[in-house]
């Protein structure tokens, strides 16, 4: 083959700075934030969870907490049927709290306090019978405390 008619060629090839740019631009400097957006998603995180821990604190604290309820239905089963007169205004100061639960709950305190008054406004009364007792038993067991 004859290559007496091709250029010759340098035996070194052109360095960079020799080669003039027209088109291509030089590098540019890229701030790295990967650090600030994980510092960004960690601090949510923590956010997150430290909101999630004090919602269940809070629910466990409340639930402990004594409430009118609570404190009724307590007063309500802790009744002494010594005294039939007291424990008849006792059975329905307390019950009234329990009264609007539902329409069960309703008819059947309505019933108790129709038995009830029997009990109240003597200056001298009998002990509670058994109906009235079963009636009370019946709308305790009821309650959704």
């Amino acid at each position: 083959m004859d290559t007496s008619h091709l250029p010759a060629l340098p035996l070194s090839a052109p360095s960079a700075p020799d080669i003039p740019l027209h088109d291509i631009k030089p590098l540019l400097e890229v701030s790295d934030y990967s650090l600030y957006h994980f510092i960004g998603v960690v601090a949510a995180a923590v956010i997150v969870v430290a909101a999630l821990l004090f919602w269940i604190w809070r629910r466990f604290v409340q639930s402990r907490k004594a409430t009118a309820r609570k404190i009724a239905y307590a007063a309500l089963k802790a009744v002494d049927f010594s005294d039939p007169k007291a424990a008849a205004y006792a059975i329905t100061r307390h019950g009234h709290l329990f009264e609007h639960d539902g329409e069960r709950q309703r008819e059947a305190f309505a019933h108790l306090c129709g038995l009830l008054e029997a009990y109240k406004y003597r200056p001298r009364v009998e002990m509670i019978d058994e109906q009235t007792r079963g009636y009370y038993e019946n709308f305790v067991g009821m309650i959704d405390v």
